[in-house]
């Protein structure tokens, strides 16, 4: 297994690893991430391999300031305006990749955007430490359920990486909203943990929706965040024997015969639900039950995310042409 290093005690020996060409698992505000250096190919690729992540997924490039992201995308007025609001933060913006860019072209996966985040934390003082942009999606095997501990992510990635940076529980638990600027106009391309509503509010103008062909941004795989259980979404009644992810005071028929239950947020708190989904998608995988059964979750503000990760969870897992 990985060496896990507190925050406080991991940052010259992640910055050797990382200069060395090798994957670091860290924690972010959103989830835990598998950070490599985003200018160095051998590195990237390891990141894929580490993962089992397919080549034709993209990855988002994180910086430590301004300076870092200029020199990588080129931002129009309302995709600056987001920055200077959201940053640091969990939001990731897509921008056209400036010739000059010393992003390796396996981050972008043949686009000729990139997806850039200015994250929190443990992350942010590793960037400005190596001095480079760090690609790192999150620290899980692909198309399984994201970590959002130390703990989860060395089960997962422990036997194929050095060392787990152990900063606690991710504060938000689902990964970055990412959002695309065209003309004037937002695209939202996959909800997150920071609210469309909070983004429409800055940015004066609503945000879209609908993907187009192909993959446009890094998560947006249609089956993705997967247990080994199936997921049934929007219960009423619960089959005696299956897992039940509750939310709310009230419970949904048959929960008294569930083999398993995790309430999401009690007292019905979508950041509260967001920090806790991936945690206790896992818990209740582990049960052993064949089936979880998901209450319905209110689709508003960080709900809308919830939503997202969990009608991937409950997907095929070839829909995307790929086992997951």
């Amino acid at each position: 297994m990985a060496v896990v290093l507190t925050a406080e005690e991991a940052l010259e020996k992640a910055a050797k690893l990382i200069l060395a060409g090798n994957p670091v698992a860290v924690p972010t505000e959103t989830v835990y991430g598998l950070a490599a250096d985003a200018t160095n190919g051998e590195a990237v690729a390891r990141i894929y391999d580490v993962k089992g992540r397919p080549r034709f997924n993209p990855l988002i490039v994180h910086v430590s300031d301004m300076e870092m992201a200029d020199a990588i995308g080129e931002f129009d007025p309302l995709s600056r305006l987001l920055a200077e609001k959201f940053w640091p933060g969990p939001l990731t913006l897509v921008l056209p990749l400036k010739k000059s860019a010393q992003i390796h072209p396996l981050v972008r996966a043949g686009l000729d955007t990139i997806a850039l985040r200015m994250p929190t934390g443990f992350i942010s003082r590793l960037i400005a430490r190596v001095g480079r942009p760090l690609a790192a999606p999150s620290a899980n095997s692909s198309g399984r359920i994201s970590g959002t501990s130390a703990a989860a992510v060395n089960a997962d990635l422990g036997a194929r990486i050095a060392l787990v940076v152990d900063g606690g529980p991710t504060p938000v638990g689902v990964e970055s909203t990412i959002v695309k600027s065209e003309g004037g106009r937002l695209r939202l391309l996959r909800p997150g943990g920071l609210a469309a509503e909070e983004i429409e509010a800055v940015a004066g103008v609503k945000l879209e929706r609908g993907r187009k062909a192909g993959l446009e941004a890094p998560g947006m795989m249609t089956s993705h965040y997967a247990p080994g259980a199936k997921v049934r979404l929007n219960v009423t009644e619960i089959a005696r024997g299956e897992a039940l992810m509750a939310f709310g005071p009230a419970r949904a028929k048959g929960a008294e015969g569930a083999k398993a239950v995790c309430n999401l947020s009690p007292k019905g708190d979508p950041h509260e639900a967001a920090a806790n989904l991936f945690s206790m998608l896992r818990e209740l995988d582990a049960t052993g039950a064949a089936v979880i059964a998901v209450e319905p979750i209110p689709a508003e503000g960080l709900g809308e995310a919830i939503n997202d990760r969990l009608r991937r969870a409950a997907a095929p897992r070839d829909i995307d042409g790929i086992s997951a």
